[in-house]
């Protein structure tokens, strides 16, 4: 086998008593338990982002650590029909880090299950060149879905996971064979 990957997965919502820890500590025991990753955590609770591209030695560190990275995976709530605030600061924080990698998602909410904010997210990636996993790990009513214990038993949310890493990692594979081989034109 191959280097494992470097995936990093991105929590996005910072709001007080927010559901994102219930939902990123059941994805991270799945994706831990896969050898063709490398797993961290960016926590954007955190993770001080800077508001513009300037040098400071938080946005080296943050920007540093997307270069390293293969893959990403954003655990996503959905804020009225979107995806938070922090998460756009963090993408418009770095600019040629993110391109030519793989990103997928695994949102959460209310009755869309966050999918909208996903539906944005994938026209946000596209347009820093990055790859959108076509499959996506949705969780409708997610305070319903886990139990005490952080556990679900959401067999969709379960299998879409499992084909979304599958995808993850072929992608990750294959594109960083070709920027390794010919890099990405910026």
């Amino acid at each position: 086998m191959d280097t494992p990957l470097r995936l990093e997965v991105i929590v996005a919502s910072v709001r007080p008593e927010r559901f994102a820890p219930v939902v990123a500590d059941w994805f991270l025991r799945t994706v831990r338990d896969r050898p063709e990753f490398d797993t961290g955590v960016i926590d954007l609770i955190d993770t001080p982002l800077p508001t513009d591209l300037t040098e400071t030695p938080e946005a080296q560190r943050f920007r540093a650590r997307l270069a390293a990275a293969d893959a990403f995976v954003v655990i996503t709530s959905e804020y009225n029909h979107g995806y938070p605030a922090s998460l756009k600061t963090a993408f418009d924080t770095a600019k040629h880090e993110w391109r030519a990698k793989p990103i997928g998602f695994v949102a959460y909410g209310g009755l869309s299950g966050g999918l909208r904010a996903v539906e944005q997210l994938r026209q946000v990636v596209a347009e820093i060149h990055m790859v959108s996993i076509r499959e996506t790990v949705s969780f409708h009513q997610a305070k319903k879905r886990f139990d005490a214990a952080g556990e679900t038993h959401d067999g969709a949310a379960i299998d879409a996971a499992e084909r979304m890493l599958r995808q993850l990692a072929w992608w990750g594979r294959t594109l960083r064979s070709a920027r390794g081989s010919d890099p990405y034109p910026g």
